[in-house]
């Protein structure tokens, strides 16, 4: 197996939890990051379902992350990690895409999750309506709103703001605030 690269652009971007021999700033063409899809472990439960980042396919669309490259050696454990984190509830698919880097040169082969638009998860909501989900919901790895500050945060550290998570910050403390 040649080497295992990852694009990154929701939790993993502040917690890949794998071992990184290189980080990359990327773009992967025609997906963009969303709160799409519902989340019912991690940043809430069943009863009271948070949102988590996804990428949903969107033709025109950029969506600006990191391509980490794994550590020779540990692209098996890396698969078995990441299936376990993040093909918990099906709702993600796993995929290989092509990312350009900062550059212009190109990664044919990243590993890459995107939310099925036919899975139960998927949800499609105006940002309002993200924000009083996202200000209330807490899951089995936190509160939602942590995981927005944190990958909203890691955005801005990388030099690549997202003007809906930029908005959504904002908003979910005017909401928390009361």
């Amino acid at each position: 197996m040649g080497d295992l690269w990852v694009f990154g652009y929701g939790s993993l971007l502040w917690n890949p939890g794998f071992a990184v021999a290189e980080m990359r700033v990327a773009r992967l063409h025609d997906w963009r990051r969303s709160f799409c899809m519902s989340s019912i472990h991690h940043r809430g439960t069943p009863e009271a379902p948070g949102l988590v980042l996804a990428l949903d396919h969107a033709p025109g669309a950029m969506c600006h992350g990191i391509a980490f490259r794994v550590e020779d050696g540990r692209a098996e454990a890396t698969l078995a990690y990441l299936r376990e984190r993040e093909l918990i509830s099906s709702a993600y698919l796993e995929t290989r895409q092509e990312v350009e880097l900062d550059e212009g040169a190109r990664l044919p082969d990243v590993l890459t999750y995107v939310i099925d638009p036919a899975h139960a998860q998927y949800c499609t909501l105006p940002l309002e309506d993200q924000a009083q989900i996202i200000a209330h919901a807490v899951g089995g790895r936190g509160p939602n709103d942590e995981y927005l500050g944190n990958t909203a945060t890691h955005l801005h550290d990388l030099g690549l703001p997202d003007p809906d998570l930029d908005w959504l910050v904002a908003r979910v403390r005017q909401i928390k605030a009361g």
